[in-house]
Order: structure tokens, then C-alpha cells, then sequence
């Protein structure tokens, strides 16, 4: 018995924010996966700024979870960076090749 193919539909791999798009041309949705990213990477950054400042104001003497959001933020652009850099690799690679 043959069991049916279901096409894949190129909507199910995007990201939630990409598919709400929709209309918008592909470089609109790559600047705007990029501003998510660095809107990502600022909220992680203010919010280890903000464990830091309570704990050393005393309102929050766990230290174990002031470091894990200093660490989250310095993995997040950390990563942040990496992905910059393969970006500016591609279009590198792109500008080089012969039209």
C-alpha cells in the first residue's frame, strides 16, 4: 500500500518571526532576523548589568545567579560575534567570485 508524500513546505523551516512576514522581501527579513539578534543580545547584557547591580546593592545575595546571567550575556555575544563573522565571510566570498 502507497503511502501518501506530503510536499515540504519551505513556510515550516522559518522561524516564527520570518513566516509572520510573509511579503517582505528576503532583505528585509535578514535585516530584521538581524535586529532580533542584536535587540537579543542588549537584553541579555541589561539584564547581567541589572544582577550585578543587586547584588552588590544587597538585594540579592545569590551569587551563582548574578554569574549565570554575566555568562549568558558573554556566550550570547560571543556567539553573536561568530555569526557576524561568517556573514562578512560569505559576502567576501560572493564579492570574489567572476560574474
Amino acid at each position: 500500500m502507497a503511502m501518501p508524500i506530503n510536499p515540504v513546505r519551505v513556510e515550516s523551516l522559518l522561524p516564527a518571526p520570518m513566516r509572520a512576514g510573509g511579503t517582505r522581501a528576503a532583505g528585509g527579513e535578514f535585516a530584521g532576523m538581524l535586529q532580533e539578534a542584536v535587540r537579543q543580545v542588549e537584553e541579555f547584557q541589561k539584564n547581567a548589568s541589572q544582577q550585578i547591580e543587586r547584588f552588590l546593592a544587597g538585594e540579592n545575595e545569590d551569587i551563582h545567579t548574578t554569574a549565570m546571567a554575566v555568562q549568558r550575556a558573554e556566550l550570547t555575544f560571543e556567539l553573536f560575534q561568530q555569526v557576524r563573522n561568517k556573514v562578512v565571510q560569505a559576502y567576501q566570498e560572493v564579492m570574489r567570485q567572476p560574474l
